[in-house]
């Protein structure tokens, strides 16, 4: 897939850039600062002015159906492990498409798609990659940064054409739901319920996350109908920061 490129000194969020002066190609605009980043709902996503890699693309999918649209995500995250991985080692998926080192929070990424009857019309893909940033000042509880994890800096510039190499929608989710986080083993959870522990069963080809408890009852939730409740304590880079 081939992209125009747009670099903006700043602006408030490039997903919305991309919404208001997109044009009918794919294209991908990336930033050195966002004043009003969003993560998924009212999240924020907090990132010092020239550290990080904040970027959105937009793409029109080919008879893609809107019952087939978690594909786009399945795609956008496994770039980002292709990518990444590379550099930062292991990586995973945290459901839907968070991208993680160990317990911490490497890259979160937002879509927005756009629908025309049966088909997804054109779909923006928003990404905030921690990159060159040693100190997180908000209550986020377990961001990490690739200088963090590898000791050395990165050309932002250099990522984004990597991810933007790897992105394609010609993707198997047997891959998808191979590098899930938690994909192996009992860990703690919250729903409306209340919390419970149980194991990651799949992930349908819808998006719906199914989860299995210990006595055996199979939980299906959609986006934001349960939370991942992660270490007190999360893994911490082992290679010195330069």
């Amino acid at each position: 897939m081939k992209f125009t490129v747009e670099h903006l000194a700043s602006t408030d969020s490039t997903n919305r850039w991309l919404a208001e002066h997109g044009e009918g190609h794919d294209m991908m605009v990336w930033t050195d600062y966002q004043t009003a980043g969003r993560g998924c709902g009212q999240n924020t996503w907090e990132s010092e002015a020239g550290k990080n890699l904040l970027f959105s693309m937009l793409i029109h999918p080919q008879e893609l159906k809107a019952t087939e649209q978690f594909r786009i995500s399945m795609a956008i995250s496994l770039a980002m492990i292709k990518a990444l991985a590379p550099m930062a080692g292991q990586l995973h998926i945290k459901w839907p498409n968070d991208i993680y080192w160990h317990d911490r929070k490497l890259a979160g990424i937002l879509i927005e798609n756009r629908l025309s009857g049966q088909l997804v019309r054109q779909s923006i893909i928003g990404v905030g990659l921690n990159v060159n940033q040693t100190e997180f000042l908000s209550n986020a509880p377990n961001p990490v940064s690739l200088r963090q994890i590898t000791g050395q800096e990165h050309d932002r510039e250099a990522l984004l054409n990597g991810i933007a190499d790897a992105f394609t929608l010609d993707i198997d989710a047997f891959d998808y739901r191979a590098l899930l986080y938690r994909h192996e083993g009992f860990f703690p959870y919250q729903d409306a319920e209340g919390t419970f522990e149980a194991e990651l069963e799949t992930v349908e080809d819808d998006g719906h996350l199914i989860l299995r408890d210990h006595t055996g009852r199979l939980r299906r939730y959609a986006f934001k109908e349960v939370s991942f409740l992660l270490p007190t304590t999360p893994t911490t880079p082992t290679k010195p920061t330069k």
